[in-house]
């Protein structure tokens, strides 16, 4: 069955569609384990694919990688293609391109340091209010001084650079306490364990690369291994986050138009919200709200429709419930909480409906005309024409060396960034704080003329005597006219990093 104008998304007492044109107010796909979501998810994409809409989506258990093989027509799916009346299912496979984080079953994704920012940061890390500020200096003496936050090695760099300077920069940037720094660098050490520190770095991900077209016009699907991201969920919260973040920095106002650039689902979505707090989440509705007139949709799938906030499941207009158990208080509490979500039917109980629903069966309820909801209905949810199920090892292989990508994001790039800027400061001048080695013995500035006489003016020895003493008067003046030069310059040389649209948004 084709629609045109929408995405056809199964069959109730009439056929029931995505208009494209309100896809991008968001969405919801709820329902207990095993009733059908993944089905719901990947009918949507390979719909959206059809119209020309890219899709990003999370693929948590590897069911969904099976979307860009070709469908084969099993029992059950005839059965149902019957029952609707959808007459024109083929097997098909669409363009699909398959990342990780890690590199191991797709294309790697990265971003730097300073992309991420540090409020994404400090919740990655868990860091507290005290080191959280901390990172902050960081990342601001990092603007003012020149120097790249590109991967973790250079972060780890600046954090040392700054925990011996505490004392000089209290003054312009506030306390530095060195047992935050201690903290950060621990996290900072966690993290790299659990394999974070493959996600910073570069070529970093270009947002172009995800809603490409193929030669006939129909979107890419992109599908993020997440199966090994999981065993940390809190990097694979923030980084959906990061990307939905850097997706409304870039992008462009469009306001509404007939179909939407891109259609971001975010599977495990309860992930984002666990223990996030009030301020974040007051962000995340913030770029849900927004993000929408850059042509962007954003669809959360979880178990529990109560995962979701009450502030940011108020901006999803497009919804898709399937069954839940109603078992325990906090269960009976969900379904009632998913029954008022809904425009009601008077034909039956929205409440005793959900916890009727058969597998690939769903309250469905879309927004059309001039975006208002749909009186919900209980739909048969279409078929799927790609496989159902997951890739073999092998054939995901083939797949990733073969696609459009293949090579362009492969190979790690390391170009000099704070870490080696400030390894070479400390190599050309051994003496400094916290280096090795002995001070040199000759060549230094206050060994020429110019040192000659601010020695005399300081009246004290001259400075190739050995052992600790007291600062000249000499080294003071030039010491502090250098140090405001280069504060000056430091602030001139650019503005502060973009980090994404959190940060932005703090200071707005």
């Amino acid at each position: 069955m084709r629609i045109e104008g929408g995405v056809y998304l199964g069959k109730s007492i009439e056929d029931e569609f995505l208009e494209l044109k309100l896809a991008n107010r968001h969405g919801l796909i709820t329902g207990a384990t095993g009733t059908g979501k993944t089905v719901s998810l990947q009918v949507l994409a390979e719909g959206l694919a059809e119209a020309g809409v890219s899709v990003f989506a999370a693929d948590v258990k590897g069911d969904l990688s099976g979307v860009g093989a070709m469908g084969t027509e099993k029992d059950w799916i005839a059965k149902r293609a019957h029952e609707i009346g959808f007459d024109d299912w083929e097997p098909k496979k669409f363009g699909t391109i398959y990342w990780d984080l890690f590199g191991r079953q797709g294309h790697p994704i990265r971003a730097t340091v300073s992309e991420m920012g540090p409020l994404l940061l400090a919740r990655l890390m868990s860091l507290n209010e005290v080191q959280e500020g901390v990172l902050n200096i960081v990342f601001k003496l990092a603007d003012d001084e020149g120097l790249l936050l590109l991967d973790l090695k250079d972060l780890r760099a600046v954090l040392g650079h700054v925990a011996e300077r505490a004392d000089e920069l209290t003054v312009d940037y506030g306390n530095v306490s060195k047992a935050s720094v201690g903290a950060i660098q621990r996290q900072l050490l966690v993290l790299e364990q659990q394999g974070g520190d493959a996600f910073f770095g570069e070529p970093a991900l270009e947002l172009a690369d995800l809603m490409a077209t193929d030669a006939q016009g129909r979107g890419r699907i992109n599908i993020l291994a997440a199966d090994d991201l999981m065993s940390n969920p809190r990097l694979y919260a923030t980084f959906l986050l990061w990307l939905m973040s850097e997706l409304f920095e870039e992008l462009p106002e469009v306001g509404d138009t007939d179909k939407p650039k891109l259609v971001f689902f975010f599977d495990e979505a309860h992930l984002l919200f666990d223990e996030a707090p009030p301020a974040l989440i007051q962000k995340v509705e913030q770029v849900v709200r927004l993000i929408r007139s850059k042509g962007v949709g954003v669809y959360f799938v979880t178990q529990n429709p109560l995962d979701v906030p009450d502030t940011v499941s108020a901006q999803l207009g497009n919804r898709v419930q399937h069954a839940l158990r109603a078992f325990t208080p906090r269960e009976q509490k969900a379904v009632r909480a998913a029954a008022q979500t809904f425009r009601q039917n008077p034909k039956f109980s929205t409440e005793e409906a959900i916890t009727q629903l058969a597998v690939g069966e769903a309250l469905v309820s879309m927004l059309h005309g001039k975006g208002v909801p749909s009186v919900v209905q209980r739909t048969f949810v279409r078929p799927p024409e790609a496989r159902v199920g997951p890739l073999t090892p092998t054939e995901r292989a083939t797949l990733v060396n073969t696609s459009p990508l293949a090579g362009k994001y492969d190979e790690v790039a390391d170009r000099a960034s704070a870490f080696e800027k400030l390894r070479g400061k400390v190599e050309a001048n051994p003496a400094q704080p916290g280096s090795a080695g002995p001070a040199p013995s000759g060549g230094g500035f206050f060994d020429g003329i110019l040192g000659g006489i601010l020695s005399s003016v300081g009246g004290v020895a001259s400075m190739k005597t050995g052992g600790p003493r007291s600062q000249t008067l000499g080294e003071a003046i030039v010491k502090s006219a250098a140090r405001s030069a280069a504060s000056t310059a430091g602030r001139q040389i650019t503005n502060a990093l973009v980090r994404g649209v959190l940060g932005s948004l703090l200071k707005r």
